[in-house]
């Protein structure tokens, strides 16, 4: 790699990093950018998310006060997050294409409007909690909570970019906390999908990976992820929703305009 195209794959990294950390979607700037250096898609594509698990293992590691108190609920979605990201990567490899170009911008969408309403949502969720009237059936959130999150685990082993919209969004009105709270779960669960797929990359493709995109990538998303973690903690939750629906428009776009090639 030239040099020139490796300060800016470096830039992509690091860019990518940060937003990842505070919302997600980072492949949404490194992919683009790797294409236009010249890299194939599929070589671009592993490459770049084998690079970034080290990003989302910074950003995590810079958001754990959130996740005080939270080891059991991690524990309890992790598994189904893993196992959904198995499941993405199966897919990949038996389903066309297009089947995902289809389904993806639908599913960003409902993120972003759950993102959007999630005061009004979650505020909802309590009060149904709270009612006698609907003690059993509301029992049944964590169930629900442990399915969307395997499923979005699904999308993210399937396509990466844009999991962790998918993901704030549900977290943010299932389960208990701040946005920051739903944020920092979001990081370590995205964190373990992409290191499924890296595992995956290894095994079945280890002669198709760009080691150099690797590296490059990793060392900057790193830098990015602990920036990112500290800048998004900060961020008051209108602020940060606000970021999230930005950046999630920007990726229905992404989505969209692949849609109609």
């Amino acid at each position: 790699m030239e040099l020139l195209s490796g300060v800016i794959t470096f830039i992509a990294g690091l860019w990518a990093g940060t937003i990842n950390a505070v919302v997600g979607s980072g492949t949404l700037v490194t992919f683009p950018v790797l294409i236009a250096l010249g890299i194939t898609p599929v070589v671009a594509s592993m490459s770049n998310a084998m690079g970034l698990v080290a990003g989302a293992a910074a950003g995590a590691w810079g958001y754990r006060r959130e996740l005080t108190g939270r080891g059991r609920q991690l524990m309890q979605l992790l598994p189904a997050s893993l196992l959904g990201g198995i499941t993405g990567a199966w897919l990949l490899l038996h389903l066309p294409e297009k089947v995902f170009f289809f389904v993806a911008p639908v599913l960003l969408v409902l993120a972003l409007l759950m993102v959007m309403f999630q005061p009004r949502l979650q505020a909802w969720v309590r009060r149904r909690e709270e009612n006698p009237e609907h003690a059993i059936k509301d029992k049944n959130h964590g169930i629900l909570l442990v399915v969307l999150v395997y499923l979005a685990g699904v999308y993210g082993g399937y396509f990466v970019a844009a999991q962790g919209i998918l993901l704030v969004g549900i977290l943010g009105v299932f389960m208990t906390g701040t946005i920051q709270n739903a944020n920092a779960m979001k990081n370590i669960l995205v964190l373990g999908v992409n290191m499924v797929a890296a595992v995956s990359y290894m095994l079945f493709a280890f002669g198709r990976i760009n080691w150099t995109v690797v590296a490059l990538i990793a060392v900057s998303s790193t830098i990015g992820g602990l920036v990112g973690s500290k800048v998004g903690r900060r961020l008051p939750p209108p602020v940060l929703r606000g970021v999230i629906f930005v950046l999630g428009l920007v990726a229905l776009g992404f989505m969209i305009a692949n849609l109609l090639k």
